[in-house]
């Protein structure tokens, strides 16, 4: 890590005279937390009001990121807004708030609301809802969702939507959460219509068109359904606004008085008029000023900023106001953006929507502009002052020619915002002077045109790819008089395009060889080099065509103009509606017994709704607690020259620093599963950017930080490798290597003839990103050492408490045996396979400094550190060959499939297997030669991920079937209905398929979403829309169930009942939102005949279930759902003559009376269950033996909608079908299906890692610049079902149901390949016929770049000889 930075040093003059300055304010805090007064009269100057609220014990707020981009952190401040004049609960990122600025408001907390005897009822509708998981996002979602309630208790359906815009949940694919928000909802109207943010639905655009009923959400839906006011659903608490807790009293007669506090280090002040903040700027010109802290919290937290002096000016009431002149809207540089967006509205309809342009502009770019917490702080001014080169609003500021209002203590400056940006993060801003307000100019009343555009990664809280504003003043005869063509992302700084405007001057609009000229101005403005910072060269270039494009026509068709061709299909951008979906809730109730096949939510949802739950971190200080920091490399591959600890101990609270020298032995710093190859703390080399070297320990976790950062490191750096490319160029391979060959030849193998014989050979590339697994929870630790026999308790998220955690690795570090380490798990706040190895890391290195120390030591993860060193899904590359006849049926596939494995091997040779039996898809492939490596490189060591290499087998199938498709000239989907495999077929590792179902849901998932019809009205939209394009694809998948390390297929339980009838359970499987405790719970109570109420799961320890599995594999349920069916057997077996006593009585037969009897007949009333899965025991080489128990199989159906000219999407309907066996809780099962589903859209299409090419980091390392799917990308119609009404013959599973963790992540491909469909169409459209292989992640730069328009091919920006790209994907 770098060394800190810090500000430029002032003089000792300048801080006396601040000094002066302030010597009359107060340095008390005064504010009210859940309804309690809070006086602090030494407040912590480098403390947010997350680490505030979190050290005080209110631990339901959760640190999820550190930089405002997940909203796990969100709580409600209710305070008076000065612009509004009335009290607003603004929910805010808590990560980023510093403490100051709560002062005189009233802060409320997931705590502060209800608890779970009286839940607040959004707590409860959520929890009820099913839509909480892993819990970890959930107090931030309840806490967005409350505020939204607190401002308007009957919000729109739209509001509610866009309320979660700032958070993010990982585990729900955020449909339960929705429906749980919209039950507060006013109205039920269509998802077009203006009031929801559309642009009009059909009834409002005068009427249905054609008979196309298509963009109408209410077609199909009961009329009656329309207008239902809000109401509370059975079974749930009613909403009353009047019980909320007030606002108190005392707070709207709180003087807010002017603040200064702090020590040595760092200083807060907080002036409560302009007059006082301009001579604080006067005096110390240097100071820090903070509005939201939205940019300054993530540069002191990430790039070790230091500010002395810090002014926080969010309570400066003459800098929050607004006046609406003649010709003029001035607002003042600090009203919020929230504030900013309704002002925008009135402006519009105080100067009508011809002049109120500009702001009907601003309020667009807003309402995508970060997320609502982020809003609720963020101002103009710190928009400005930080002269971000991506900001949205600076370039409509910008091109509306707005005027800068600078102040300082003697003087005021107007400065033209075309002159503010001076250079990269540079302002023409004087050092004294601060924004007071920014003057915004009306429209013309005729002939003036302003627009803006914006195009990120992701729709909602996205900073921009690039951005624009453009204006064009026209006189009576269509000649332009000026004009602003002003972008973001194409330049260091907000940048006008000066030769596209000196050419459109003079020039007449309708001409269209006016378009012609200003386009190639635009090339000469923006000729990007192919290696330019931020990458995208080609795909900025052609968004920065492409907005000119969509403007130049918007304004020809609000001319009029007749006599000019207008192309008014490329005005305008793609609407969403509300999203909803359907669920079947009757199918598994053919199935249900007293317990088990009923829904019923997630055992410690309200817990988790409530803030209640306790994950790792939550766990309360021990006493002579450290905290640890990783000090972690910064080189891809380099020799260690020397590490000098010394500079971390002269910061205050350094206790330690720990290192491969502190361990027992040599040997005990390797460790990996299952090959050792890694070792816990660089030694002589490091072979990745952020490969641990040591651990810093200090008393206070931001001590460690700061430590960590000053260790002085040497490298002499080494080549290295990063992309599976070039790995195969330098033969870079782990050992590994696997292969099945099956055929019709000799010894059913494969026969090299078949080539000849076949009708047709293809051959391509199948290529798919990594995924990071973003858990909202990241790596933690606690290691507590005992006072006896070298005793070690370790509290840790971990997937795999037992194994690797202890057993082999926490022991060893510790140089004692296994039964002297107790690893214990409440739960997990997400695990997704990244906590399966990777944990292992932390706790050894958490585990060496308690012991070094004799002291506990907690770490928990930062994002970015836990990005850099938890690994990541592998990357695959395929080069595949397939044999086909005529008729469509497939004769052959060779295939060498290539992980990208890192720096060691981790999970990687099982992540290959599995991809190599899952490679062909659900098709019958009669010969089949596969081949699979695993990649070394220089990054970070991936590992397990959902899916486990399954996703990637299957992916490479659906590219080779997709591509096949096209070269033959036949439907997709006919393909692979001609080629499905049938019952009984044997696969190409020699498995009979048996209870086969996915030719039946194939069947049922086109006649259900009308899969027929659409494709022919899609057919039609395509033609008659030329650049928005619609696909449609429908996608099947087989998932194996079993690990493919046979040992691992056991598990161990242990259940107690107790006298008063209460039954504990403890099993080797953790709970990280997959529901596995609700589930095993309910097999509990189901075979004791118990209550589910008299069933607990206290947590996951090795000292009462030992030797576990992992929970991995989608396997946990059937394993340890089986070893208790086992135990709870013995149980009954002992109990069964007190239950005959009780009949031959004729009494009620309680758990109560049994145990009661059993214990004074001295009967055991513990046993333990033990299961293993039979039949399995695959051998590579010889392809005999089953590989796994059973498959999970699922149908998919996807539609999309694609923006060519821009590459944004969304996806419009998704119809999803799995079968799930008899599920033991469909609630939880169809929780995984959707959670799943939108994991793998992600994967597909927004997730992509970058790694940067010059310094060899990943780029990607936090939800600011890595996009996992928000609530608004879900699709708009999101529909699943599961499989009923056959029978599962050969399902030998506990209560014969099967895994669903991992198989229906696969179904989001279906959206890659709608995409690939619709990107089909408009490459045809412009007369690409050439074959469209489409790499993985379909991210908008690559459906861009797929369009093969003029546009697109104009902008094609090529690389210089040697010219290599600024971000690599590996």
């Amino acid at each position: 890590m770098a060394p800190g930075l810090v500000e430029p040093a002032v003089s000792a003059e300048s801080t006396r005279s601040l000094s002066s300055v302030t010597t009359d304010f107060d340095d008390t805090l005064r504010f009210y937390l859940n309804g309690t007064k809070v006086v602090l009269d030494s407040a912590d100057p480098e403390v947010t009001l997350l680490e505030y609220l979190r050290g005080i014990g209110l631990t339901g707020t959760k640190l999820g990121c550190a930089e405002g981009g997940c909203g796990a952190c969100t709580v409600v401040v209710s305070q008076y807004n000065p612009t509004t004049k009335k009290i607003y609960h603004a929910s805010v990122n808590a990560c980023l708030a510093p403490l100051v600025s709560v002062d005189g408001k009233h802060v409320i907390t997931v705590e502060g609301i209800g608890n779970v005897t009286r839940p607040h009822p959004a707590q409860e509708r959520i929890a009820k809802s099913n839509g909480s998981q892993c819990g970890f996002c959930t107090p931030g979602i309840v806490m967005s969702l409350y505020a939204l309630l607190r401002n308007d208790p009957s919000p729109s359906e739209l509001h509610v939507e866009e309320a979660f815009d700032g958070n993010l949940c990982r585990c729900t694919g955020y449909r339960p959460i929705l429906d749980a928000a919209q039950s507060f909802s006013a109205e039920r109207s269509c998802g077009k219509s203006k009031a929801n943010g559309g642009g009009g639905c059909c009834m409002e655009q005068n009427g249905v068109k054609n008979g196309d009923t298509n963009g109408c959400c209410k077609s199909g839906i009961d009329g009656d359904s329309q207008s239902i006011k809000r109401f509370t659903p059975p079974g749930f608490i009613e909403y009353k606004p009047d019980t909320e807790l007030i606002f108190p009293p005392s707070l709207r007669k709180h003087e807010f008085r002017p603040l200064a506090f702090g020590n040595k280090r760092k200083r807060w002040f907080r002036p409560v008029t302009l007059q006082q903040l301009l001579e604080i700027k006067s005096a110390y010109p240097s100071a820090k000023i903070i509005g939201g802290s939205t940019e300054t919290q993530i540069e002191v937290k990430f790039k070790g900023m230091q500010y002395t002096a810090s002014v926080f000016v969010g309570d400066i009431p003459e800098l929050r106001q607004y006046d609406l002149h003649e010709d003029y809207l001035e607002i003042g540089g600090n009203i919020v953006l929230t504030d900013l967006e309704d002002i925008a509205d009135k402006a519009v309809e105080y100067y009508g929507e011809t002049r109120g342009q500009p702001f009907a502009a601003i309020k667009k770019q807003i309402r995508y502009f970060a997320g609502r917490q982020i809003r609720n702080v963020g101002t103009p001014a710190g928009n400005l002052a930080t002269a971000s080169p991506i900001s949205d609003l600076n370039p409509v500021f910008v091109a509306s020619n707005a005027i800068l209002v600078a102040k300082s203590l003697d003087k005021t400056t107007e400065i033209p915002m075309s002159e503010f940006f001076m250079g990269y993060r540079l302002t023409a801003l004087p050092p004294d002077a601060i924004i007071a307000s920014i003057k915004i100019p009306v429209a013309q009343e005729k002939g003036e045109y302003l627009r803006a555009y914006k195009q990120a990664k992701r729709k909602d809280d996205d900073i921009a790819i690039a951005n624009a504003a453009l204006r064009v003043q026209l006189n009576e005869d269509y000649t332009v008089d000026s004009c602003s063509l002003v972008y973001g992302g194409m330049a260091p700084i907000t940048i006008a395009a000066k030769t596209a405007v000196e050419f459109l001057r003079g020039k007449k609009w309708t001409n269209p060889a006016t378009l012609e000229g200003v386009m190639n101005a635009l090339e000469q403005d923006f000729d990007l080099r192919f290696g330019v910072p931020g990458g995208m060269a080609t795909y900025r270039k052609s968004l920065a065509l492409g907005f000119f494009y969509k403007f130049y026509h918007e304004v020809l068709v609000l001319l009029k103009a007749d006599q000019t061709e207008v192309d008014e299909q490329a005005v305008g951008e793609i609407e969403r509606m509300i999203s909803q979906g359907k669920k079947d809730h009757t199918a598994g109730q053919k199935y249900e017994k007293k317990v088990i096949g009923k829904e019923r939510p997630h055992v410690a949802a309200l817990k988790q709704c409530t803030g209640e739950a306790q994950y790792t971190d939550d766990i309360p200080a021990q006493k002579n607690e450290l905290y640890g920091c990783l000090v972690l490399s910064t080189k891809p591959h380099a020799k260690i020259l020397s590490v000098d600890p010394a500079p971390a101990f002269d910061i205050p609270g350094v206790v330690d620093y720990v290192n491969h020298k502190d361990l027992p032995n040599p040997q005990a710093n390797w460790w990996g599963a299952p090959c050792c190859d890694e070792t816990f703390f660089a030694v002589d080399e490091v072979f990745t950017a952020g490969q641990p070297i040591g651990m810093v320990l200090a008393n206070s976790a931001k001590q460690a930080e700061a430590a960590a950062r000053v260790v002085k490191v040497q490298y002499e750096e080494l080549p290295a490798i990063f992309t599976i490319e070039e790995a195969i160029q330098n033969e870079s391979y782990f050992q590994h290597y696997r292969y099945i060959n099956k055929g019709e030849g000799a010894e059913e193998h494969f026969d090299d003839a078949i080539w000849d014989k076949a009708d047709h050979v293809f051959s391509g590339i199948a290529r798919m990103g990594g995924q990071e697994h973003f858990y909202l929870e990241t790596n933690a630790c606690v290691v507590v050492p005992k006072p006896e026999d070298g005793e070690i308790e370790v509290f840790s998220s971990t997937q795999n408490p037992s194994e690797t955690q202890v057993d082999s690795y926490v022991a060893q570090v510790a140089g004692v045996a296994a039964n002297k380490v107790v690893c214990r798990v409440k739960r997990l706040g997400g695990g997704f396979g990244g906590k399966e190895t990777r944990s292992i890391q932390l706790a050894g290195i958490c585990t060496a400094a308690a012991v070094k120390t004799k002291r506990p030591v907690r770490c928990m993860l930062n994002r970015d550190e836990d990005i850099l060193t938890s690994g990541q899904r592998h990357p695959f590359l395929a080069r595949w060959k397939v044999a086909v006849n005529k008729d469509g049926k497939l004769q052959a596939l060779d295939a060498d499939v290539f992980a990208n494995g890192g720096w060691s091997q981790d999970l990687s040779g099982a992540v290959v297997d599995r991809a190599l039996s899952h490679i062909d898809g659900c098709y019958r492939i009669p010969n089949v030669h596969v081949r699979g490596r695993i990649a070394r490189t220089n990054t970070v060591s991936n590992t397990a991920f959902r899916g486990f290499g399954g996703p990637q087998g299957l992916f490479i199938a659906e590219t080779y079937m997709s591509e096949i498709a096209d070269r033959l000239d036949i439907p997709v989907e006919e393909l692979r209905q001609i080629n499905m495999y049938e019952p009984g077929d044997i696969t190409h590792f020699n498995q009979e398929l048996k209870d086969w179902y996915v030719p039946l849901m194939y069947k049922q998932v086109q006649e259900e979403s009308e899969y027929a019809r659409r494709r022919a009205e899609i057919t039609e939209f395509n033609k008659t829309h030329k650049w928005n394009k619609r696909g449609l694809a429908i996608v099947p998948t087989k998932f194996g169930i079993s690990f493919t390390a046979i040992f691992l297929n056991q598990a161990g339980a242990l259940v107690h009942i107790y006298h008063d009838g209460s039954v504990l359970v403890a099993h080797g499987g953790t709970e990280m939102g997959q529901g596995l405790h609700a589930k095993m719970t309910m097999i509990a109570a189901e075979a004791l005949g118990v209550p589910l109420e008299s069933v607990f799961i206290s947590e996951t320890a090795t000292n009462t279930v030992a030797n576990t599995s992992s929970t991995a594999a989608s396997a946990s349920s059937d394993l340890n759902g089986y070893a208790i069916w086992n135990a709870c057997a013995q149980l009954n077996e002992r109990l069964e003559p007190y239950r005959e006593k009780l009949r031959q009585k004729g009494e009620d037969i309680t758990m109560a009376k049994l145990a009661h009897s059993a214990y004074f007949d001295r009967v055991n009333l513990s046993a333990n269950g033990f299961y293993k899965t039979p039949d399995i025991g695959y051998v590579w080489g010889p392809n005999t033996g089953q590989m796994f128990f059973y498959f999970t199989q699922g149908v998919t159906a996807a539609e999309v909608e694609i923006d060519t000219l821009t590459g944004d999407w969304t996806c419009r309907r998704a119809d999803i079908k799995m079968d799930v066996g008899r599920s033991i809780n469909p609630a939880i099962d169809y929780g995984q299906i959707e959670g799943a589903f939108v994991q793998g859209q992600g994967l597909f299409t927004t997730e992509e890692s970058l790694w940067q090419r010059g310094s060899g980091t990943i780029f990607t390392r936090g939800p600011g610049a890595y996009k996992i799917p928000g609530f608004r990308d879900i699709p708009q119609q999101f529909n699943v079902s599961l499989l009923k009404d056959v029978a599962w013959a050969n399902l030998r599973t506990v209560a014969r149901s099967r895994g669903v963790g991992e198989p229906p992540l696969f179904m989001g491909s279906a959206v890659f390949f709608a995409i690939r469909d619709a990107l089909k169409a408009a490459r045809s459209q412009f007369g690409e016929t050439g074959l469209l292989s489409l790499q993985s992640p379909a991210t908008v730069e690559r459906i861009r770049l797929s369009c093969a328009d003029w546009i697109v091919r104009r902008a094609e920006v090529r690389p210089a000889e040697g010219e290599k790209s600024f971000f690599l994907t590996i």
